[in-house]
């Protein structure tokens, strides 16, 4: 069985809204597509002298509502496809958390974990030269995404002031505190998506103290979540997995000795003392929260029967596709979608924008009390417009942002 396309599943979530909003057919079509694109290929001199290309892109999907933003993906199986979901998404992303953003998002086909940390500087660089004359604090910013990290950001906004002739701090958000970044967005995307939780938990009156959640895929959302759901709530997180396999303990994991030996080791299946299951069986354990934070298309037609969580909060882009979330929505169970649950990223990088713009620096407190604010009024503005369409929150989030960037298309005279 072949993987869904994510460009396709975001087209056709965005066709459902259409018919919700009763869009105009030439507004849904401009929604249906980004405005603009660019392929680029790389030539990057590696560490043994010869020199390999490799291919990337960056997509602008919608501007209505102001500069594009999204990350940057370094991944080995990257396509344009992909890249393009992600810009429609982020386009959504920005819309529900009314920020002055529109949604863009980059790609680069590699392995990072095979590059020299040289030849990852060269990559990031040679990205940069690509790119540079389309993106800007008031065009397109870039961030970290999957496999990208706030030393990349560094080298690439060095590289975009070095071309530009004058330091350019806010042309990229997601860097290190010492060049322009803001405090709390190291964790800012799982903490977003905890705000959500704990708005749904209330709503389906579930007591978090306690409460058992399980994590697909341990990267930098994950892994932050497996500690703030303690943290914050007191829950007890039963299961992780990331890439080469999942742990599992009914009683609680220790969470500092699984992250202590992924650091080591590279995976937490090499965690002593706990039984090992797949990623597969992860998603069918019966938890209070399931949250997913790897990649597309994890929740499918196929195994979405049997889900038996009461929460499903989508950390990662894109998890779910549109057959599974009729039959979780049928079966009752509470989705928190992507392009909601996951946008305190977007949100404290809009906040680096700022602070970049002001070259004035916020507390960390102050970051958290705004990303709080931001998150608890989108998840609040989507469960009540599922509420009043009688529509399952992937669709209100739809509707709630699809309406903000057509007012905006039409302000602007563009339809």
């Amino acid at each position: 069985m072949s993987k869904p396309n994510p460009f396709e599943t975001a087209q056709k979530q965005l066709d459902v809204c259409s018919k919700i909003l009763n869009l105009d057919a030439g507004v849904h079509q401009m929604l249906r597509y980004p405005m603009r694109e660019l392929h680029v290929s790389i030539p990057v001199k590696m560490d043994d002298g010869s020199t390999k290309v490799f291919h990337g892109f960056r997509v602008q999907y919608n501007d209505a509502l102001g500069p594009t933003k999204g990350g940057i993906r370094f991944h080995p199986e990257e396509t344009v496809d992909t890249v393009r979901a992600l810009a429609a998404w982020m386009t959504w992303k920005t819309s529900l958390l009314d920020l002055p953003l529109g949604g863009g998002k980059g790609g680069v086909i590699c392995n990072p974990k095979e590059l020299s940390v040289g030849e990852q500087e060269r990559l990031c660089r040679g990205y940069i030269d690509a790119i540079w004359q389309f993106i800007g604090p008031d065009k397109d910013v870039p961030a970290p995404d999957v496999y990208t990290t706030p030393q990349m950001m560094a080298w690439m906004m060095d590289e975009f002031s070095k071309l530009s002739g004058k330091n350019s701090f806010g042309v990229i958000t997601g860097k290190p505190i010492c060049v322009g970044g803001s405090w709390g967005r190291g964790d800012a995307t799982a903490r977003g998506g905890m705000f959500t939780i704990r708005e749904a938990a209330r709503e389906l009156s579930i007591d978090m103290g306690g409460a058992t959640v399980a994590i697909q895929g341990y990267g930098n959302a994950g892994c932050h979540a497996s500690f703030l759901v303690q943290e914050m709530f007191n829950s007890k997180v039963v299961a992780i997995s990331d890439s080469k396999g999942g742990i599992y303990n009914p009683a609680g994991l220790d969470i500092q000795a699984a992250c202590g030996i992924k650091g080591e080791t590279t995976s937490v299946v090499n965690t002593p003392n706990v039984q090992k299951i797949s990623n597969e069986e992860l998603l069918e354990l019966d938890v209070d929260v399931l949250i997913l934070a790897a990649l597309e298309n994890v929740i499918t037609e196929e195994n979405a029967p049997r889900i038996k969580a009461k929460i499903v909060a989508e950390l990662a882009n894109g998890p779910t596709t549109l057959e599974a979330d009729e039959i979780l929505h049928k079966k009752g169970i509470h989705v928190i979608p992507d392009f909601l649950c996951n946008a305190g990223g977007v949100t404290v990088s809009y906040f680096e924008m700022v602070q970049n713009m002001s070259m004035y620096t916020w507390t960390l407190e102050d970051v958290y009390e705004r990303l709080d604010m931001r998150m608890t009024n989108a998840y609040r503005k989507v469960l009540d417009a599922s509420k009043r369409f009688g529509i399952d929150m992937r669709q209100a989030a739809y509707t709630v942002a699809v309406e903000r960037v057509v007012e905006a298309m039409e302000s602007r005279g563009w339809v």
